[in-house]
This record gives structure tokens, sequence and C-alpha cells, in this order.
């Protein structure tokens, strides 16, 4: 049996893309390598966050690195 195929709202699928990147970098590079790796892109938007031009960058460097680390663990 295969399993319906569910559409997803075109409001929702920048969010499901990028969920979808996530797991697909997980399942690529295993799970320590994608903690370290997010915490790296944490850190590197954390940085950028402090300048208010590396803001615009920084910022979702950040929450893409903390997503990964999330996803990396569990």
């Amino acid at each position: 049996m295969t399993k319906p195929e569910r559409r997803t709202p075109c409001l929702l699928w920048p969010f499901v893309a990028i969920i979808k990147l996530v797991v697909g970098i997980v399942s690529l590079t295993g799970r320590l390598i994608a903690v370290l790796l997010g915490l790296v892109l944490f850190i590197t938007g954390t940085i950028l966050t402090v300048t208010v031009i590396g803001a615009v960058i920084g910022i979702p460097l950040a929450m893409f690195g903390i997503m990964i680390m999330v996803r990396g663990l569990w």
C-alpha cells in the first residue's frame, strides 16, 4: 500500500522546504556531525547578529543552526 499524497498549502511551503532540508542534512551527515554543524552555524549567526548589517543574515543563520542541532539530537 502506498501512502496518500498530502498537498501542502502554498503559504506553508517555505517551512516544509526548510524542514526537509534539515532532515536531508542530518541523514547525509549523521547525528554528531549535524549537531556540530548546527553549533557552528548558530555561533556564526550569533556573532553576525552583533552588527546591524549582519543581523539580516545572522538571525536566520542562527535559527537554522538551532533547527539542525535539535533535529540531530532527537
